[in-house]
This record gives structure tokens, C-alpha cells and sequence, in this order.
């Protein structure tokens, strides 16, 4: 019994002792994205226990996009937009830069030194590289095929460029890609969501109406992996049947030449386009709708619209791709179908809107399931993890000899 008492004050004190963290984005902070608002949330919330943060990033901006709250942001020049993964990322190739972050890790001396996209040239690999720190990889991409740019790197992380003590995949599917480049134990802790964000009653958005049967399509409308084209084609099967039902696209960009190509052929001259909305304003549009659509094509490492839908309590048809199947199921949070099939896509849509208490059971089943990405449940992993490899002996920095 004195033993237990022992251990259980050892593990208190070790996970109450307070850690300075870097927090290492290669994405440039001045351009909303997944990755960057998973860095700004977790540093907040692990800010909010008591530990010292600080994110180190590019930023083309004297204001980053995204709410990092009072935590220390030290940014490092001007980025680069790099087409990947059938979007794009703003990357930093300066030398200067690399340099200056080198010299940084060295000189704070931070006990952890969290890389996010640690595989990602030239910020996150300097890093990964030369921190003489605790240093923990988190991998979020994905990509059914080649890896856009893993490849060419594969050879040279390989034999040691690249030096992490940890290593994290926010997935099943984020875990099997980077395992296929860069081989060794992966910790999969899931990407985070402030649920109550989304799951307390805002407004109604005016576009929606009472009498119609609202269904939302949420993301950038002009990536044709979010599979718009798709949507536009199941409401084009519908939309004669059901004359009150009403297509919402939410998001910024303009349609893809196939998707104009489907609305002007099938006279789809209804559906709303609102453009991109403020973070204050999307929970309503989860909220307040019938049906949310989900038919992305591929190359999700996570489900993020899934579980944001899921907060609201929304009952979800979503393409059954391998970053949504990690976070729902069929039948129980929403229904799936194949990937690019819009009348499979289109017979899902039919039985909720036949079936309105399906609907109910499927977001009262879908609120219950997102309690677990709650970010207070995720930091406390991301913790546990930093003192389970913290306690092991650490790969040294790389010597600099150039790249």
C-alpha cells in the first residue's frame, strides 16, 4: 500500500511539473489550415495547465489567422505556395531561416520539441533534424497514392536526416502512410475538436428555411478531392422528387469546371453558394441542417467535418474514404457509400429524408461518439505521451554539415 502511494504521488508530480514546449509548424500561420489550428489548440490548451508554449513558424503576416490565444508565436519569414495533396501548402525554403531555428532549439533548450509534419521540407526536417531536445513527430497527412514529396525524401530520412524520440499519427490512415516512408512505433492520438463550440445553439443562418429539407456541403469548393461535383450530382437525382429540398455549399474558392459543367446541364440553378463564413458563424450551419454531405473523394488523414457535424448533433452521408471510416461508422453516426458514386450518395440522402427518425438516432448516436476528441481528453494523451518518451534516452542532433 505505501508502494501504490508512492507511485501514484511520483506520476502526479512528474505530470504536474511544468514543460516548456515548442510547437513546430511548417505550415504558415498567416493562412487558416488543419494542421495550424491543431497547433493553436492544443498550445492553448496545454498553456491553460500551467506549461510554457511557444510556436515556432513561417507567417507571411504580422497577425496569424488562426487563434493562438496568449501563447508566444515566433515566426520565421515569408512561405511558399507548394501544390499537395490535391490542395495547397505554404512552406518555407529560406536558408537564413533554417538557420535561425537551428540556433533557436539550441539556445532555449525546450524539454519538448513538438513537430508537427515532421517529414514536411525545409522548417519541420531542420527541426526534426538538429533539436537537442525531446522531440516528438506528429504525422497528419495521408494519400491513397504516391506521397507528394515523401518519395523523393525517402532515401535521405533513412539514413538519419531526420532524428525523433516520438511519434504520433492523428490516424489509422496518417499511421500506415507515414510508416510506408519512415518506419518505427507510432502513437495514433486523434486530432482534437472544442466540441461545445459546436454543439451550443447559435442562430439560425437566413438561408435556411423552415419548410425545406436544408442539406450543407462543407469545404473548399474548388478542390475537386472535396468532392463537390458529387453532391451537386446526388441533388440533381433528388431535387424533382423532393421539391423542397435545398443544397447549401459553405466555403470559399470557385466550382471546378466539372462542377459548372453538372449544374448547367441538369438546371441545378437553385443551390446556394454562401461562400466562406467566419468561425462564429459555421456551427449554425451544422446546426440548423437537415442532412450534412461529406463526399470527399480521398487523401483525408481525419475526419474533421465528420466530427464537427457530429457535435451539432447532424445526422451525416459521407463517401466512405479511410480518414472518415477512422471516425465514424456506417448506420450508427451517418450512412456511407463508395467514393464518387452520386447515386449511392443519392439513395442515402432518400432514406433520411424518409426517414426522419433515423435521422434523430443518428446524431443523438453521433454526440455521444465525439466526447472522445474533446481537446482536455486529447491533451491529456498528448501528455502522457511526452512523459512516457521523455523518460527514454535521446537520439543526439544531427551534426551540421549542410544539406
Amino acid at each position: 500500500m505505501i508502494w501504490f502511494n508512492f507511485s501514484v504521488c511520483f506520476v502526479w508530480e512528474l505530470s504536474c511539473r511544468q514543460l516548456r514546449i515548442a510547437q513546430v509548424s511548417p505550415y504558415d500561420f498567416a493562412h487558416p489550415g488543419g494542421v495550424q489550428r491543431h497547433i493553436a489548440s492544443l498550445s492553448r490548451e496545454l498553456q491553460a495547465r500551467g506549461h510554457e508554449l511557444s510556436i515556432l513558424t513561417p507567417c507571411t503576416s504580422d497577425d496569424p489567422a488562426v487563434d493562438i490565444g496568449g501563447v508566444d508565436l515566433r515566426t520565421f519569414g515569408r512561405s511558399v505556395p507548394i501544390p499537395t495533396a490535391g490542395s495547397i501548402a505554404r512552406i518555407s525554403f529560406s536558408v537564413w531561416h533554417e538557420w535561425r531555428l537551428k540556433n533557436m532549439l539550441e539556445n532555449e533548450q525546450f524539454d519538448i520539441v513538438h513537430i508537427h509534419e515532421p517529414l514536411m521540407p525545409m522548417f519541420a526536417l531542420t527541426a526534426s533534424r538538429f533539436s537537442p531536445s525531446t522531440t516528438i513527430g506528429t504525422f497528419h497527412a495521408y494519400n491513397e497514392g504516391r506521397g507528394n514529396g515523401y518519395t523523393i525524401w525517402k532515401k535521405i530520412l533513412n539514413r538519419g536526416a531526420i532524428r525523433l524520440n516520438g511519434r504520433i499519427a492523428v490516424s489509422e490512415p496518417a499511421k500506415d502512410f507515414a510508416n510506408r516512408y519512415f518506419k518505427g512505433d507510432y502513437r495514433v492520438i486523434p486530432n482534437g475538436l472544442d466540441v461545445d463550440r459546436f454543439s451550443t445553439p447559435v442562430s439560425k443562418p437566413s438561408v435556411m428555411k423552415d419548410d425545406a429539407i436544408n442539406m450543407v456541403f462543407v469545404g473548399r469548393v474548388n478542390e475537386p478531392r472535396k468532392g463537390l461535383r458529387y453532391a451537386l450530382g446526388a441533388y440533381s437525382l433528388l431535387k424533382w422528387e423532393y421539391p423542397n429540398l435545398k443544397l447549401i455549399v459553405v466555403g470559399g474558392g470557385v466550382p471546378d469546371r466539372e462542377s459548372y459543367r453538372i449544374m448547367g446541364e441538369r438546371s441545378l440553378d437553385d443551390v446556394v453558394f454562401v461562400g466562406p463564413v467566419t468561425d462564429a458563424e459555421l456551427p449554425g450551419y451544422y446546426q440548423n441542417t437537415d442532412i450534412f454531405l461529406a463526399p470527399n473523394t480521398g487523401k483525408e488523414s481525419f475526419g474533421f467535418i465528420i466530427i464537427e457535424a457530429m457535435s451539432a448533433s447532424t445526422p451525416i452521408i459521407a463517401s466512405d474514404i479511410p480518414g472518415f471510416a477512422s471516425v465514424m461508422t456506417d448506420g450508427k453516426e451517418g450512412l456511407m457509400f463508395a467514393p464518387k458514386d452520386e447515386s449511392a450518395m443519392a439513395f442515402a440522402i432518400k432514406r433520411l429524408i424518409e426517414d426522419p427518425g433515423l435521422r434523430v438516432q443518428l446524431g443523438v448516436d453521433g454526440r455521444a461518439t465525439v466526447d472522445q476528441y474533446r481537446w482536455d481528453r486529447v491533451a491529456d494523451k498528448v501528455l502522457g505521451y511526452y512523459e512516457e518518451i521523455g523518460d527514454k534516452q535521446l537520439v543526439p542532433p544531427a551534426q551540421y554539415r549542410g544539406w
